[in-house]
């Protein structure tokens, strides 16, 4: 779907998407279309249910008065809470909509408020992203579907007075809806498509935007002693790759990078600790942390931010065989300690282990994040709301927080302690890879913490199991791979890093939201629980 931006005019065909307030009160737009039609529009939304509440919508059919296909009056909510992730939310529904519907071109009006706080050009690019995201459609494996079945719509015109402005404000959100969208594909994959070897080939071409990508092979880590990563991946014929993509894009080129690690599981048996064969099909997405650093490389490389950043990695296939590992085998990691694996199918904290100390040992990075589908505990915590976040930095859990917030995507921090690290202690080895059944989410977290070499680099836990798959729609995450972590986190170095703790990175709106059992991997130390972030607003020009 191609995205263009122009000056409002009713167009002469097509749709038209146009915004109502809470209380059935009409936009700009939709007054003047009101007016045209005779007041079909008031007429239409009189006789229907709907009220004006965000994302939600009415269509009018072949309008009298004017030449449009169809008007489709969309919900903006509130007037004084209209915020850049509510005009997200209007371009998301605006394009499932419209794909219902069959529409090829279309329109969407954008009239903001006057108590809206929000520049109209950011506004605008902000409904074009919504858009985009909404927009994503994984379907190469469908041979036999309708073409009155897929979604007709080529292009999408925003609307606006400072359509030139909008423009520009897009690029950089384009940028990040291209790295969602890669996220989401190699999420959606098959297995059978997309392992070890061939992950690392759909990332290739992320060289083209400057990033610097180097694959190891087994020899090469088993050269560096990961014994914990192989030990996952002797069971399985496909061969463990460790992928580091490098991006340098601050003025410093030399200053320490922040790093994130990925757990890449391309699929999760389960080992010898086999799972249960219900479910089993959605271990394919057991690679989503892998997924989301991608996906956030080429975002973070495409909007050209100023940083210096590295993604790794850890990429296995977790399978049960006569050569793969057994419960009460004993490992050695990268940093020399050992650890009993009591159950197989808490394997994905052991690839991240031996990444998380090659990432320290070779890039002194100044911040780690790793972001992992890990434990089934986090989904029993947190459903699908929120991830978990552990770490042992307020200040990098705290800029997390209101990024997530500010972007949709919530995180909940849960503790750290000294009491739930007990619970790792091995009789014969340095730690176990499991605790007990209790706080199984934060007793993996613990394990992840012994790898850290400096106990004072600020890192992050973001446990992504719950919110890595949806099962139903939503505005601007359809149904499927979500890519939950790439908007956060291009968010978070936007504020915390670009700006130095500032307002937002290129391309944002400084927008406040008002308010806004299996414990195997699917697998701070102050337990503080945040939900509500802190963004800005940028003050509307007069």
């Amino acid at each position: 779907m191609k995205i263009a931006f122009a000056k409002p005019a009713i167009p002469d065909k097509g749709a038209l998407v146009v915004g109502v307030f809470d209380g059935k009160t009409l936009g700009a737009t939709a007054t003047e279309l009101d007016e045209l039609t005779g007041g079909q529009l008031g007429r239409a939304l009189k006789a229907s249910r709907f009220k004006g509440e965000a994302g939600k919508s009415v269509v009018l059919d072949a309008p009298h008065g004017v030449t449009l296909d169809r008007i489709i009056m969309v919900g903006l909510g509130k007037p004084d809470a209209v915020t850049t992730t509510t005009l997200e939310t209007v371009g998301g529904a605006a394009v499932a909509r419209l794909g219902e519907l069959g529409d090829e071109t279309a329109a969407l009006a954008i009239d903001l408020p006057d108590a809206a706080d929000l520049e109209p050009a950011d506004a605008a690019a902000h409904a074009a992203f919504g858009a985009t995201l909404g927009a994503f459609r994984f379907d190469r494996y469908r041979t036999t579907e309708k073409p009155e079945e897929k979604p007709a719509l080529t292009k999408l015109t925003v609307l606006c007075d400072a359509h030139e402005g909008a423009k520009a404000a897009f690029a950089p959100l384009q940028a990040v809806a291209e790295g969602v969208a890669l996220t989401r594909r190699l999420v959606s994959e098959p297995a059978n498509v997309i392992y070890p070897e061939t992950f690392c080939e759909a990332v290739a071409d992320l060289a083209d935007l400057g990033l610097s990508i180097e694959v190891l092979d087994e020899a090469r880590m088993r050269k560096l002693g990961m014994g914990a990563l192989l030990g996952v991946a002797q069971g399985s014929a496909r061969p463990p790759r460790l992928l580091v993509m490098e991006y340098r894009g601050a003025r410093d080129k030399t200053a320490p990078p922040v790093a994130f690690v990925g757990k890449g599981v391309t699929f999760d048996s389960g080992g010898i600790s086999i799972k249960p064969a219900a479910g089993m099909e959605d271990m394919k997405w057991d690679m989503g942390g892998a997924g989301v650093v991608a996906g956030l490389m080429k975002a973070l490389a495409g909007r050209k931010a100023a940083v210096n950043a590295v993604g790794l990695c850890g990429l296995v296939e977790n399978m049960p065989s006569g050569t793969a590992q057994r419960p009460g085998d004993v490992v050695t990691s990268m940093s020399g300690q050992t650890v009993e694996v009591i159950n197989t199918d808490a394997e994905g904290r052991l690839v991240l282990a031996d990444v998380l100390w090659y990432a320290q040992d070779r890039f002194k990075p100044s911040h780690i994040i790793d972001l992992a589908t890990l434990t089934g505990a986090i989904i029993i915590s947190l459903g699908s709301e929120h991830a978990g976040l552990f770490s042992n930095n307020d200040d990098l859990s705290e800029a997390i927080s209101e990024a997530g917030t500010a972007v949709g995507e919530k995180v909940w921090r849960l503790p750290l302690g000294e009491a739930y690290d007990k619970m790792l202690r091995s009789d014969i080895a340095d730690m176990k890879n499991t605790g007990n059944r209790e706080a199984g989410s934060i007793t993996a977290a613990q394990f992840l913490q012994r790898y850290l070499k400096d106990k004072d680099t600020p890192w992050a836990h973001i446990d992504i199991a719950g919110v890595t798959w949806s099962k139903k729609d939503k505005p601007t995450v359809p149904k499927g791979g979500t890519a939950f972590g790439v908007r956060l986190l291009d968010r978070m170095v936007a504020d915390m890093i670009e700006q130095g703790g500032g307002d937002s990175g290129p391309g944002r709106a400084k927008d406040k939201d008002k308010d806004k059992d299996k414990d195997g991997d699917r697998d701070g130390d102050k337990g503080k629980g945040k939900e509500k972030g802190k963004g800005d607003k940028k003050k509307k020009k007069k």
